[in-house]
């Protein structure tokens, strides 16, 4: 369970301010349906972090426990201080568009997933809890949480979120699972 809910804030908060949050609020004015939107957010999130999962789990089994942890650790604080820099609205391929909701939202989130902050979370999250399914869970249901609200309330939502604070906040939450990592090593 420590897993899903690791998964499950880490991807939220870092998802908050995200790239691939603006990409939903961009297809969210496009698109007048918005379930499809929905659905493409789910589908490009669960083929790219099953495999970022997968990846994660193949780590923890190839390196001994030790630099298994320094290098969970230190890239935890790596991310949590990257979540510190706000993300650049990248252009959008509008090639994609023709295909509709469904598949323009499936293919453009999952390149935008890639190399993103909460793909490496990923990664991370399952080399430490080595649990492939409660952090695949737990990080789709953290990029559904954070992305959902914004496919249906989109600009307005936008106008109260806190980006700086919530950065913040999702920084702290990374540090503290670096240390956290550490100490679960060494002391427990």
């Amino acid at each position: 369970m420590d897993a899903f809910i690791a998964s499950l804030l880490a991807v939220a908060l870092a998802e908050v301010g995200d790239k691939t949050q603006l990409l939903a609020l961009f297809l969210t004015a496009v698109f007048a349906r918005k379930f499809p939107i929905v659905c493409g957010i789910f589908i490009a999130t669960v083929l790219n972090h099953a495999v970022s999962a997968w990846f994660g789990m193949w780590i923890a089994e190839h390196l001994n426990q030790t630099h298994l942890t320094w290098i969970v650790a230190i890239s935890f604080i790596a991310v949590g201080l990257w979540l510190l820099i706000p993300d650049k609205d990248d252009a959008v391929d509008e090639k994609y568009m023709q295909w509709g909701a469904l598949v323009a939202t499936t293919i453009l989130f999952f390149f935008a997933e890639i190399g993103d902050k909460t793909q490496i979370a990923t990664v991370l999250l399952a080399a430490n809890y080595q649990n492939f399914s409660m952090v695949l869970v737990g990080s789709t249901a953290g990029m559904l949480l954070a992305n959902v609200p914004v496919v249906y309330l989109g600009a307005y939502l936008m106008k109260f979120l806190p980006f700086k604070q919530v950065r913040i906040g999702a920084c702290i939450l990374f540090l503290l699972l670096g240390v956290a990592t550490l100490l679960r090593h060494y002391y427990f």
